[in-house]
């Protein structure tokens, strides 16, 4: 399909905002490395909130007439798109709560705090699985027809989250152990799942010209296509990518989403300097960035047959 850029930024920032939030909940419950200072804290939602409001606005810029996105919101009951504005919109009055709360208050651990903060990290985390439900419930589309993509977009907004919130820990001198772990443990994570996923996509199956005319014992081939020049059906769901290019770009994104955080982020914590801190945020938006990237250009709507591309 055509990777649109509001769609790409909407995934990449919603999901790292989400993930940002849902974490600073977690690390404040349990006091991981000691738990978040109350300056901290609020970099912390502040960001969430920077990041989710790009996501949000950058999806307006998807639609046609943008004054009419409030109608987006109507079919929560049958629509997952729906249902993701809805927790979406739900999210900002915690999050602004929680924020308040802790700049007037200093508390990140009163029982107030916690409860907001928890509030607003599990609307974030269902908004999430509502991103996610969007794509994999589209038969029509077999590289987005899986589980694994609501998997995938929980554990990439999750690594993002805890990459962003070591590398905060490590540039305001605090103690960042355990939390550089998890950002790594998260890293990994992402890594082996969006492998899993890739191999899945590459296996030869999904419907054909002969599954599509119920001829399966018989060789079919299409004598006339469908247009003679382009239209927007061929050019919103008729863009592919070589495989060879594949190849070359998804090994640039191992290395910018994955392996290059994991490195600045050990780098980092041994030597203290912040430069690595603030290389593996970049890296890790960027990389997963062309993650998500990939994820659009590689989805291959079965109206190709049509036209006379073959799916795989």
């Amino acid at each position: 399909m055509h990777p649109a850029l509001a769609v790409i930024f909407l995934t990449l920032f919603s999901g790292g905002g989400f993930g940002i939030m849902a974490l600073t909940a977690i690390i404040n419950d349990f006091q991981i490395d000691g738990g978040l200072n109350p300056l901290q804290t609020m970099v912390a939602v502040i960001l969430s909130l920077v990041f989710v409001s790009i996501g949000m606005l950058s999806s307006t810029a998807h639609l046609a007439n943008p004054k009419n996105a409030w109608r987006a919101f109507t079919r929560w009951r049958t629509s997952w798109l729906a249902r993701e504005g809805v927790f979406a919109v739900l999210y900002y009055p915690f999050a602004f709560a929680y924020l308040v709360w802790v700049f007037f208050t200093a508390g990140t651990q009163d029982t107030v705090g916690l409860i907001l903060a928890n509030l607003a990290g599990l609307i974030g985390l269902i908004t999430i699985f509502c991103q996610g439900m969007i794509y994999a419930v589209l038969r029509t589309i077999r590289q987005w027809n899986t589980a694994l993509v609501p998997a995938n977009f929980y554990v990439m907004g999750l690594a993002i989250g805890a990459t962003i919130l070591a590398a905060e820990r490590m540039i305001m001198g605090a103690p960042a152990l355990t939390l550089v772990g998890i950002a790594l443990g998260l890293l990994v994570a992402a890594a082996v799942m969006k492998g899993i996923y890739y191999f899945w996509i590459s296996r030869p199956n999904g419907p054909t010209i002969r599954t599509a005319t119920g001829f399966n014992r018989s060789t079919v081939r299409i004598l006339d296509q469908g247009h003679t020049f382009g239209t927007f059906l061929t050019e919103e769901f008729g863009h592919t990518l070589p495989s060879a290019k594949a190849r070359s770009i998804k090994f640039m994104m191992y290395i910018f989403a994955f392996i290059i955080p994991v490195a600045a982020l050990v780098i980092g914590f041994l030597t203290g300097q912040m430069f690595f801190a603030w290389l593996a945020i970049v890296s890790v938006v960027f990389g997963i960035g062309v993650e998500r990237w990939l994820f659009f250009v590689e989805a291959q709507h079965v109206i190709n047959l049509y036209h006379g591309r073959q799916q795989c």
